[in-house]
C-alpha cells in the first residue's frame, strides 16, 4: 500500500473509516477482548500471499463465510492477494476485488481430485502467480513446495472428541493437523483455546500458532425486523403460534442434535400442545445418523420438531432472531460460528462450556451439560424466563459486536508476515490473549 492511499477502520456502529495510514506504520485493530492490535501495515509486493478457496462448498458454511469473509476484509487492508478457486467462485472474488483470480480447471475441480491437485499443480500456481506464500484454509495443504505455508486448522476434536468422527475422517485429519507441525507451516486457529490444543496435541511451537478469532457480517446478522419474522413463519410448512426454538449447523454428532431432541421433549412435554414452541433444525445434511429415528419417535409423541434443511442467509436472520431462543448444545467446536452469529441477531442462546464456546459466548449466553436431562432442565429454565431471554439477547449482541472480520484479518496479515519472516512481524505470543477476558467471565 502506498502512501496517501487508504485503510478501513472498524468504527463500533460496525462501519468504517476510510484512514490514510503511510506503509510501515501501525493499525490499531479492536479485538474480542476490547483491546487493540498493532499491526504493521501491508508491505506490498512482501506480502504476496496465494489464498486457496478451492475446498469451499457451493453452500456457504461456516468454512465457506470464514473464507469469502477474510478475503474480503484482505484485500481491503491492502494484501496484494491472488485467489485460486472453483469456477462458479470466480465472479464473487473478482466483485469483492481480487485483481487475480485464478480457476481450478480440469480433474482438480472434481472432489476426487482435489487432494492430487493441490500437491502436484497448486505450488506451479503460486510460483507463475509470484506469491511468496501460500494459505490454504481447510487443514491441507502443498507439502512439496518451497514458498512459505499457512494453515487454517478449525478444530481439534479429531483428538479430543475422536468419538464423534468417523474412522477414515479422524485419521485423515489427525494425519494433516501433525503434517502442518512437521512441515514447520505458520497455522491459523479460529480461536485461542484452538491455538492452545494445538500446541498441546502436537508439540509446535507457539510463536507459530496464530489465534484469529472469526467474526460476522453484520448486514446480514442483526435483528430481524417483525416483517422480516411474518414472512420467514409464513415460509413454514405449517404456523408456530407458539414460537420457536432454533438450531443451526450441519448435523454432523458432535453438535449433538439428538440429545437437544430429547431434552427438547423433556423441557415441553408438561405443557398443552397448543402452548408447546416448535423446535427448528435448520442446516445441512451430515453424518448423524441417530437424528432421523429420534426426531421420528418425538414426532410421533406429538411434538413439532421440522428439519428444514440448508437455509439461505436471509432466512437465517429470521430463524435466530424471530426465536424464543437458541440451543446449540455442542460437544465441542473450534470456534462456534452459529453461537455468535444468533447473539447478532439478538437471540437468547443456550451452549455448552465445551472447548472454544466459552470464548465466543462469555456471560453473555446461557450454559447446560450435554445430556439430555440437563438440556431439558436448562430449556425449561429459559422458556418459563422471558426476562432472562430478554436480558440474555441484548447482552448478546453487545458481546457479539466485539468480533469483526477486520479483526480477524489482522490476525492474518499477522500470520502471513511471521511466515515470511518480515520485519516488524509480531507472534503469537506477542499478542495479548484472544480469550482472556471471556474466560474469566464464565469462571
Amino acid at each position: 500500500m502506498a502512501p496517501g492511499e487508504h485503510l478501513r477502520v472498524p468504527t463500533p456502529t460496525g462501519e468504517h473509516l476510510r484512514v490514510p495510514t503511510p506503509t510501515g506504520e501501525h493499525l490499531r485493530v479492536p479485538t474480542p477482548t476490547g483491546e487493540h492490535l498493532r499491526v504493521p501495515t501491508p508491505t506490498g509486493e512482501h506480502l504476496r500471499v496465494l489464498f486457496d478457496a478451492t475446498a469451499i462448498p457451493a453452500d456457504r458454511g461456516g468454512v465457506g463465510r470464514y473464507v469469502e469473509s477474510v478475503v474480503a476484509e484482505l484485500v481491503l487492508a491492502g494484501v496484494p492477494l491472488a485467489v485460486v478457486c472453483q469456477p462458479r467462485d470466480r465472479a464473487w472474488f473478482e466483485a469483492a476485488g481480487v485483481t487475480r483470480v485464478i480457476e481450478i480447471a480440469g480433474w482438480g475441480g472434481r472432489a476426487s481430485g482435489r487432494l492430487l491437485w493441490e500437491q502436484l499443480a497448486l505450488p506451479g500456481i503460486a510460483r507463475r502467480a509470484g506469491a511468496r506464500a501460500i494459505h490454504s484454509p481447510h487443514y491441507t495443504f502443498p507439502v512439496f513446495t518451497r514458498r512459505a505455508r499457512i494453515v487454517t486448522v478449525h478444530d481439534l476434536t479429531f483428538f479430543s472428541a475422536p468419538e464423534v468422527h468417523g474412522l477414515m475422517k479422524r485419521v485423515f485429519f489427525r494425519s494433516w493437523i501433525r503434517a502442518a507441525k512437521l512441515a514447520r507451516a505458520t497455522v491459523v486457529t479460529p480461536s485461542q483455546t484452538t491455538a492452545d490444543e494445538y500446541v498441546r496435541v502436537t508439540g509446535a511451537p507457539a510463536t507459530r500458532v496464530f489465534a484469529a478469532p472469526l467474526g460476522y457480517d453484520s448486514s446480514v446478522f442483526h435483528p430481524p425486523t417483525p416483517a422480516e419474522v411474518e414472512r420467514f413463519e409464513a415460509s413454514l410448512e405449517r404456523p408456530v403460534p407458539a414460537g420457536w426454538i432454533a438450531f443451526l449447523g450441519t448435523l454432523e454428532p458432535r453438535k449433538n442434535v439428538s440429545a437437544l431432541v430429547r431434552g427438547y421433549v423433556g423441557a415441553t412435554k408438561a405443557r398443552p400442545p397448543a402452548e408447546r414452541p416448535a423446535l427448528l433444525i435448520a442446516g445441512g445434511a451430515g453424518w448423524d445418523e441417530t437424528v432421523a429415528g429420534t426426531v421420528s419417535e418425538a414426532l410421533e409423541a406429538g411434538f413439532d420438531i421440522r428439519m428444514l434443511g440448508y437455509l439461505p442467509l436471509e432466512k437465517v436472520r429470521s430463524l435466530l432472531g424471530g426465536s424464543l431462543l437458541t440451543a446449540y448444545p455442542s460437544l465441542g467446536e473450534g470456534f462456534g460460528l452459529p453461537v455468535l452469529e444468533a447473539m447478532a441477531c439478538g437471540s437468547c442462546v443456550l451452549t455448552t462450556r465445551r472447548l472454544s464456546l466459552p470464548e465466543v459466548g462469555g456471560a453473555a449466553v446461557s450454559y447446560t451439560d450435554v445430556d439430555s436431562a440437563s438440556i431439558a432442565e436448562a430449556l425449561a429454565r429459559l422458556l418459563d424466563s422471558p426476562s432472562e431471554r430478554a436480558e440474555l439477547g441484548l447482552a448478546g449482541r453487545s458481546r457479539a459486536a466485539r468480533f469483526t472480520w477486520a479483526a480477524c484479518a489482522a490476525r492474518h496479515v499477522l500470520a502471513y508476515r511471521s511466515a515470511l519472516g518480515l520485519p516488524g512481524s509480531a507472534t503469537a505470543s506477542d499478542t495479548p490473549g484472544m480469550a482472556g477476558d471471556s474466560r474469566e467471565e464464565t469462571a
